[in-house]
């Protein structure tokens, strides 16, 4: 089964969900909006890990964009289908997430004539110290680090090198912050 015969799940505009299509049907022009989440790892600095989508995707190749992003099943809580595609594109697991927000968008991709309209979950996660990402060559061309200020600056003076939702997630992480190392879950003792 390809990832594109998987379902998705349809919703509205407030994120409720309506029914499912499947991946190759959600992204045909005009496209159906349906829900999708954007993944950011950090490291110890704040910086966040960007990947390099391989160039066999079916929608904005070689562009760069977060971490991971993908679909979750109809049904399927947000942090397992997130925690299944870190595994999948970057080959790392067991990363708490935090939801920072949600951003919805449409576009087209001129390449290859399909679309993305999405509700769209931004996730955010710590990279345990030690962890080295392994990423699967056919999901990711390559991998860097990037500041969010510095990475906000690079899309704002040129965005042609970056999917189109990259703005708008990086724009939700860092407005939970100014400096994002705060949005990490807070142990009882305040450390």
């Amino acid at each position: 089964m390809t990832r594109e015969s998987h379902l998705v799940e349809l919703v509205d505009a407030e994120g409720v969900a309506l029914g499912s299509a499947t991946v190759a049907d959600a992204h045909t022009a005009p496209g159906q909006l349906h829900r999708a989440f954007s993944v950011f790892l950090r490291d110890p600095s704040g910086r966040v890990l960007l990947q390099q989508r391989a160039a066999v995707k079916t929608r904005f190749p070689l562009r760069w964009a977060n971490t991971c992003c993908g679909h979750p099943l109809p049904g399927e809580p947000l942090p397992v289908a997130a925690a299944r595609r870190l595994v999948e594109e970057i080959g790392v697991a067991d990363v708490p997430l935090t939801e920072v927000g949600v951003y919805a968008y449409y576009a087209e991709d001129p390449a290859t004539g399909r679309v993305e309209y999405e509700y769209d979950h931004v996730l955010v996660g710590d990279l345990p110290i030690g962890v080295q990402p392994a990423p699967d060559p056919d999901e990711v061309a390559d991998l860097r680090w990037v500041s969010v200020p510095m990475l906000l600056g690079e899309m704002e003076s040129d965005s042609r090198a970056y999917a189109p939702w990259l703005l708008g997630v990086t724009q939700r992480l860092a407005a939970v912050s100014q400096d994002p190392i705060e949005t990490r879950p807070v142990r009882p003792d305040g450390r």
